[in-house]
């Protein structure tokens, strides 16, 4: 694509004079600028990307892929065993969900009772890998397992007692008022997401019903997926074995949220870009210098036979050059920054004493990233093209400048 001629002198304008220190120092911030921003472009997509993966398995460590909600029609037997008949690697239970309030001494807060099948495989594995204080077997009838922040914020412990309110009410003498019941805090689990954790209260499918004044016939049918992200696939499955139920899956709970993180992710991803643009014009401004610097040089290129398309290609190399190793150490510097940002985020927060990534807020207890390589070698391309064109640009005018103009006071 390039002889040895045209490498030969784009080497040597990659290594100006004295005389042209300042088109070393153009060339040095179109490298600077090229590889800052590519970096930068690389670690924001990446702790977007974990951002989004880790919300992800939050979401699916703490909510079932499917819901089926019997809309006063009953859930039956035969239709749970159709299920199982026609859909692979499930775990299906019955549940119930309802709005109340955790009452401890003058204290109270609005919570979601969440009644669910303490035998059940996944609730198990959820409570054993979270739990930080309690014991999975004393979860039974009367008892209850809360979030961690939710103790810490009314000051609850293992084994101390609470009062639940539900919405549903009962018949007094005094009129109807909010059923009460009293339970025993057996646990307490931490998922590290922290709305998650102040705001559920795991209690046995029983008691909610219990307390809620529901039947049987009124519970929730949860499914678990072996690949959660096949769940809109299994729904469409199972809507055609009765259409009388109303279901919808996790992604659709979460439809405009992950909608939101994918909108910012793109309008990110465009304004970063700007930062490679921006950078790209040092290249065309040190190129148009360089030019109208060596014009007595390609005037003389050109009387020794050669050719305008083999000088501007010259030219193009040498913008080109700084584009593609400014690019490729953008990229180290990028994956770099990516798998060590957590320790970057703590030392900063030490040292300037700064609450960076508050777990309050972003729902994260740690600064997440995931290096995606496609979203990498989109960078790349991307990176390159700016660099061709912006090299381009200033080349192309070789082709109109007159040799004998060049050579007349010489």
């Amino acid at each position: 694509m390039f002889t040895k001629v045209e490498r030969l002198i784009s080497s040597r304008n990659l290594k100006p004079k004295k005389k042209e220190g300042f088109l070393k120092i153009i060339s040095i911030f179109s490298f600077l600028g090229i590889m800052l921003g590519v970096a930068i472009l690389i670690i924001v997509m990446s702790v977007m990307n974990g951002f989004k993966t880790e919300l992800t398995n939050k979401i699916l460590g703490l909510n079932p892929h499917i819901v089926i909600q019997p809309n006063s029609f009953n859930i039956d037997d035969k239709y749970i065993s159709k299920i199982k008949k026609n859909l692979n690697d499930i775990s299906v239970s019955k549940t119930y969900s309802g709005e109340g309030i955790i009452i401890n001494n003058d204290q109270a807060k609005g919570v979601i009772f969440k009644g669910v099948n303490n035998k059940e495989k996944k609730i198990k594995e959820f409570l054993k890998k979270n739990i930080v204080s309690g014991d999975i077997k004393k979860f039974k009838e009367n008892n209850v397992f809360i979030g961690s922040e939710l103790a810490f914020n009314l000051d609850l412990n293992e084994g101390d007692k609470i009062n639940l309110m539900s919405s549903a009410f009962v018949a007094t003498p005094l009129g109807s008022l909010p059923k009460q019941e009293n339970f025993n805090v057996a646990g307490i689990f931490n998922t590290g997401f922290v709305e998650f954790d102040q705001n559920i209260i795991f209690l046995t499918t029983e008691d909610a019903l219990s307390i809620f004044n529901k039947d049987t016939k009124d519970q929730n049918l949860e499914i678990y997926l072996k690949d959660p992200l096949k769940a809109t696939q299994y729904k469409k499955k199972i809507e055609k074995f009765n259409q009388n139920y109303f279901i919808y899956t996790w992604s659709d709970l979460n439809k405009s949220f992950f909608s939101a993180l994918k909108v910012e992710r793109n309008v990110m991803f465009i304004i970063l870009t700007l930062i490679i643009i921006v950078a790209a014009f040092n290249i065309i401004s040190g190129l148009t210098i360089l030019i109208k610097n060596k014009t007595k040089e390609i005037a003389i290129l050109k009387t020794l036979g050669l050719n305008n398309t083999s000088i501007k290609k010259t030219f193009f190399l040498t913008g080109f050059t700084i584009g593609f190793f400014a690019t490729l150490s953008g990229i180290f510097l990028g994956i770099i920054f990516s798998l060590n940002i957590e320790k970057v985020r703590m030392f900063l927060s030490t040292v300037f004493k700064l609450e960076i990534f508050p777990s309050d807020i972003y729902f994260l207890e740690k600064l997440p990233s995931e290096i995606n390589l496609n979203s990498i070698f989109v960078i790349f391309i991307l990176s390159l093209l700016v660099s061709a064109i912006a090299s381009y640009i200033p080349a192309r005018n070789i082709s109109k400048m007159k040799t004998f103009r060049a050579l007349k006071y010489e």
